[in-house]
């Protein structure tokens, strides 16, 4: 399960950024073709953020949807899989958004 470790990387780089202070709060951006599952990283959250200053802070998952360009017709389309087909007939698409996992902000006392 590579969602621990994405989990206690992100524990990690929050409480470093917090300077000693308490995390609140930790938001994160996964994009829904990123192939991280954000119910995993939920409950890795919770157990990587155990004895760390980011314990007990609330952990917001924003799921960023799929996008795509197709290099035919320059139309953009909403995707669910890493691949498709666009209106025009054409396979020929270019990720655009959903891949991603950043921490958008982090919140401490």
């Amino acid at each position: 399960m590579h969602e621990m470790s994405i989990a206690n990387s992100v524990v990690e780089i929050c409480a470093e950024q917090a300077n000693g202070a308490r995390v609140l709060r930790v938001m994160l951006e996964i994009g829904q073709l990123s192939a991280v599952m954000p119910d995993a990283i939920r409950f890795c959250f919770d157990v990587c953020a155990k004895d760390t200053a980011v314990q007990g802070a609330v952990l917001e998952i924003i799921e960023t949807p799929g996008r795509a360009r197709c290099t035919a017709c320059g139309a953009e389309l909403d995707i669910a899989v890493p691949f498709g087909q666009c209106a025009c007939g054409s396979e020929n698409l270019a990720l655009i958004s959903g891949q991603q996992l950043k921490i958008r902000r982090m919140e401490v006392a």
